[in-house]
């Protein structure tokens, strides 16, 4: 409830002239205490004064936003060239890649055709190897058959003898 509603009831409700006086005393000191003093309020001229003061202010700000702004274009700048020097950088690097990738391209397929050629001369090496192995294994079961035959005819010429000094003991 505001003051003067307060002060309304309290008016109605006061037994005497006297009484309802001295409540709008003190509701008139309570008010006087509430507002603010002279001093306190601002004058055109103290208005004028801050309005100015606060121009000068802000024409220091826009002067330091403008220098910040200069500088910060100029950092851009900076970053700019020197992003455009990394650009570069990568460019050659992808053209010297591109270079590389290919010579080593050139020296795998050189490579791959060497290893195509001692594949080559392997497997002829290989198939001679078998054709000499066969042959040696034709050359030595004929020499193991002519030995088995020479053996055999050693043992039948022991066998003989031993039947002819038998029979001849006998």
């Amino acid at each position: 409830m505001t003051l003067a509603f307060e002060l309304y009831d309290q008016i109605n409700e006061a037994p005497d002239d006297r009484t309802r006086f001295r409540l709008l005393v003190d509701a008139i000191r309570a008010l006087e205490e509430r507002w603010p003093q002279p001093a306190d309020i601002a004058r055109g001229a103290d208005v004028r004064e801050s309005e100015l003061r606060l121009q000068k202010e802000i024409e220091v700000v826009r002067k330091e936003m403008k220098e910040a702004e200069l500088r910060l274009q100029g950092e851009i700048e900076g970053v700019r060239k020197e992003i455009e020097g990394v650009r570069k950088e990568i460019e050659v690097v992808r053209k010297e890649m591109k270079e590389v990738e290919l010579r080593i391209q050139g020296e795998i397929e050189l490579v791959r055709k060497e290893i195509k050629e001692v594949e080559l001369r392997l497997q002829k090496e290989i198939d001679q190897v078998r054709v000499d192995l066969k042959s040696t294994e034709a050359n030595l079961r004929t020499a193991i058959h002519r030995q088995t035959i020479w053996i055999i005819g050693a043992i039948g010429a022991v066998t003989g003898l031993i039947r002819l000094l038998d029979w001849l003991l006998a």
